[in-house]
């Protein structure tokens, strides 16, 4: 059963038992590299263990369950975000930057998407993140709400364009039959130029500026 009590509020490890032979860096460490190398499902107690050389057991000295692990590990990753950019530009400007810097991270680590479906508990790394957009956002004339909203619409973004490139690029519409789909045909047929720029930027901009110019 998971601790009520924040993973970082807790001490470093449990006060029975013997001397730590690892860290909780270290652990968290190990866990995120087997994320990155085999996916998320592949983080268990006990495989986290045997890549330190250790007991499933004796990871319970650091951790009550493995859902303090998924939480330390999404924190230490949102902590490479830092040292975030300094202030250039407008807020628009600022908030490509650093929703660019995010999707890098996020392509790092990808079982970063998967970890945003559950629920869990706000790291001060995260924590950090979300009082830096919000120092970015803060001549913008829209409540919190919206600028709340608008930093999740970020991040919702960001895990969508993260996913496999390969898969991205495939063409889902091949072989199309055109008298049952005669509009999506035709729309294929007479594409028209090319925007210019980025589509992530392209999206972002658009978005940011719905959410926020909306609510002024």
């Amino acid at each position: 059963m998971s601790n009520a009590q924040p993973i970082w509020t807790r001490p470093e490890r449990g006060s029975r038992g013997p001397a730590p032979g690892h860290s909780r860096d270290e652990i968290v460490a190990a866990a995120i590299a087997l994320a990155d190398a085999e996916g998320l499902a592949a983080v268990s107690m006990r495989a986290v263990a045997t890549a330190l050389g250790t007991t499933g057991g004796s990871l319970y000295r650091y951790l009550s369950s493995r859902d303090d692990l998924l939480d330390l590990m999404t924190d230490h990753a949102v902590a490479e975000l830092k040292p975030y950019p300094e202030p250039a530009g407008d807020w628009l400007d600022q908030m490509l930057g650093l929703a660019s810097g995010q999707l890098d991270l996020h392509r790092r680590h990808r079982w970063l998407a998967d970890v945003a479906q559950r629920p869990s508990a706000v790291g001060p790394a995260t924590l950090a993140w979300f009082d830096h957009c919000l120092g970015v956002l803060a001549p913008v004339p829209a409540p919190t709400t919206a600028k709340f909203e608008a930093i999740a619409v970020v991040t919702g973004t960001v895990i969508l364009f993260s996913r496999d490139p390969a898969a991205a690029s495939a063409t889902p519409f091949a072989n199309l039959d055109p008298a049952a789909y005669p509009h999506l045909t035709a729309a294929l047929a007479t594409p028209g130029p090319q925007p210019a720029g980025d589509l992530f930027e392209r999206a972002l901009r658009s978005l940011l500026t719905g959410l926020l110019n909306s609510t002024v």
